[in-house]
């Protein structure tokens, strides 16, 4: 029988779908979202599994936390598969949230057997110039201020001015967003940059014994596709690309993001 339920779970938000006794799939997502940006390509992955999304400290329904570095928020998340039981589980990471998922297989390589990282840029150096609308949000003095008076439109637009495919943008997406501080905001961009600044993605995946998908869309506004081909180095990656599609495939694109993730999982054998 499928489930649908949340709960708080080492003091960060759970959300829990499909049958339980499936095999585990953990989902993370990206700075400035939450767990509702999987929506879309959830129903997929809870026909074959026990899909376990999370709000990260200071994103949607999960309170503030006093640090946001990488290896930190990791442990959190760490401990919260602790206390569910689980190990070994394949753990996907939207954009920074696959720097989440990375940090936690170097540091408990016992909770990951496989990782997904998608749009999750390697370094960077392969930032592109961002969107108009998200350098009116991010930096001062207009940030702080804009942040303040956001509209729900003006959370729709931050979503979509990455996507490349005309999107639905979720309302519980938006709900979720508008809780986000700007202090958190700001932190969590910049812990993420000092972590793939230490040491690029693809380096760190070379040191790991893990299969890994690298899912990037062709046409991402936020991250550099063609850096995708960096992960190429790493033995156990295996890259894809999705066309004519941006920084968000589980918006986008959601049956060929689901497909991708469910063909992974399968072929890791989990």
């Amino acid at each position: 029988m499928g489930i649908d339920d949340s709960t708080s779970v080492q003091g960060i938000h759970v959300v829990h779908d499909g049958p339980r006794e499936a095999p585990p799939l953990v989902l993370v997502h990206g700075s400035g979202a939450a767990s509702s940006s999987w929506g879309p390509v959830v129903p997929a992955l809870a026909r074959r599994h026990h899909v376990i999304r999370v709000d990260l400290p200071g994103h949607g329904q999960s309170p503030p936390a006093a640090s946001y570095d990488v290896p930190g928020q990791a442990a959190v998340l760490a401990a919260a598969l602790d206390e569910l039981a689980l190990a070994s589980v394949t753990v996907a990471g939207h954009s920074s949230g696959g720097y989440i998922a990375t940090a936690l297989a170097e540091s408990r390589p016992d909770l990951v057997g496989s990782l997904a990282l998608i749009s999750s840029g390697p370094s960077p150096d392969a930032l592109l110039p961002q969107p108009a609308v998200l350098r009116a949000l991010i930096a001062p003095p207009l940030g702080p201020l804009l942040w303040r008076v956001r509209s729900d439109a003006m959370l729709r637009r931050g979503v979509t001015a990455v996507c490349k495919r005309p999107v639905t943008v979720p309302d519980d997406l938006v709900d979720d967003v508008r809780d986000i501080s700007y202090r958190t905001f700001r932190t969590v961009l910049r812990r993420n940059t000092e972590y793939i600044a230490e040491r690029s993605v693809p380096l760190r995946l070379s040191a790991l014994d893990v299969p890994a998908l690298v899912l990037f869309g062709a046409a991402d506004p936020r991250w550099d596709p063609s850096s995708a081909h960096l992960y190429g180095t790493t033995a156990d990656a295996r890259v894809e690309l999705l066309p004519d599609v941006g920084h968000f495939p589980m918006l986008e694109a959601p049956g060929d993001t689901g497909e991708s993730l469910l063909r992974f999982v399968a072929a890791a054998g989990r």
